[in-house]
């Protein structure tokens, strides 16, 4: 094995390592080529995880890249199917996140013995999560659904369980976030911003991740 899990401590989970980052990259990539380049930018910004969105035609082979070539936990976002899951397994995604609840998803996922972390925007499905033996689940679209206020009415009644909020997460807010504790990390995309990716600014991702970074864990000293 390679990458964050290899040097950690015996027992440290692919969700461990996202909890210790407390942020995670929502990254859409239209060429695979520059996966490598993108995920050595991330990690010389200090990440250790990130996460491949489905949203284009060269996100499965752009998560075997950096499975291959980064020291990074990569997963697969924007996963809807059971096919889905084997595909990004297959390339090498350690974990998987979904936009919404999908019980077909989480049993591929757990067949697989790979982590998921199902959207959530209601009780409903929280239970629905609860039922199916999940306890990270990711809130989405967060601030669309009415941000913190509504992410604390919805935790309430379910303590132990973590949350990912995703959708509108800035540097701006996202210390309001962390600071609950049941938010394990947050999600965003500033840092991987499609203009830079296109671009190939790299030293730009790299200095907005090490600030994202510090931002994140600034509550947490």
């Amino acid at each position: 094995m390679t990458g964050p899990l290899a040097s950690a401590e015996a027992g440290t989970t692919v969700l461990d390592v996202i909890a210790g980052d407390r942020l995670l990259p929502v990254v859409v990539l239209d060429d695979a080529e520059v996966a490598p380049r993108l995920g050595a930018a991330l990690v010389a910004g200090g990440l250790r995880s990130v996460e491949v969105t489905l949203r284009t035609p060269a996100a499965v082979a752009a998560i075997h890249a950096l499975a291959d070539h980064t020291a990074l936990v990569v997963g697969a976002g924007t996963v809807t199917s059971a096919d889905q899951v084997d595909q990004v397994v297959d390339a090498g995604a350690r974990f998987v996140v979904c936009p919404g609840f999908s019980a077909a998803v989480v049993r591929r996922c757990q067949k697989h013995g790979v982590p998921v972390i199902p959207g959530v925007a209601t009780p409903t499905e929280i239970q629905m999560a609860l039922d199916a033996g999940l306890s990270v689940l990711k809130f989405f679209p967060a601030e669309r659904l009415g941000g913190l206020p509504m992410l604390e009415a919805l935790a309430a009644p379910y303590p132990g369980l973590r949350f990912v909020p995703t959708g509108g997460i800035t540097t701006a807010n996202l210390r309001g976030y962390l600071d609950h504790p049941s938010v394990l990390a947050v999600g965003g995309t500033w840092m991987v911003a499609a203009g830079l990716l296109t671009a190939g600014r790299w030293d730009d991702v790299t200095t907005l991740t090490a600030a994202a970074l510090a931002a994140a864990r600034e509550g947490d000293r």
